[in-house]
């Protein structure tokens, strides 16, 4: 019973931590979901399973770290502004959870300008690398969802 509670809660945890960067999301769902297979001794999921939940995690993790940059870059901003909407994101973890919007906007803009770019576009830059980490979170809670929801089929046709 213990080993399922705490499946359970490294499940919940790993949702939190998909909002909430400084927890590892997307790692904590596929460990809690190894600890439930393990519960009942890999009877119902097993090794394949487990390697395409752990492709998802490695998809999902991809896709918070790029996230930003890719917004960022699609407003059309320099890589001075990836740079900084990547090191923004970073910083705005230790302010969570309003630093996690403002960082990639700050460090985006702060690229830009200190790039020699207009005002103007050093706020598009920021706004395409806010709409990016936007993205990211959804992309991460869509992703844990599809982790758990293919546990659960596999754990009941099997």
């Amino acid at each position: 019973m213990l080993i399922w509670l705490t499946a359970a809660a490294l499940v919940v945890a790993g949702f939190v931590g998909m909002v909430m960067p400084p927890l590892p999301g997307p790692l904590l769902v596929l460990g809690g979901l190894l600890m439930a297979a393990w519960a009942e001794d890999f009877s119902h999921v097993g090794l394949a399973t487990l390697l395409f939940l752990s492709l998802l995690c490695v998809l999902a993790m991809v896709l918070d770290f790029i996230a930003g940059a890719m917004g960022a870059k699609r407003y059309g901003a320099s890589g001075a502004a990836i740079a900084g909407s990547l090191i923004g994101a970073i910083a705005g973890i230790f302010f969570a959870p309003l630093g996690l919007l403002i960082g990639p906007f700050a460090g985006a803009m702060a690229g830009e300008l200190l790039s020699g770019r207009e005002l103007a576009q050093a706020g598009r830059s920021g706004w395409g690398a806010t709409l990016g980490m936007l993205f990211g979170v959804i992309a991460k809670l869509a992703i844990g969802a599809m982790m758990v929801g293919v546990f659960v089929l596999v754990r009941c046709l099997g």
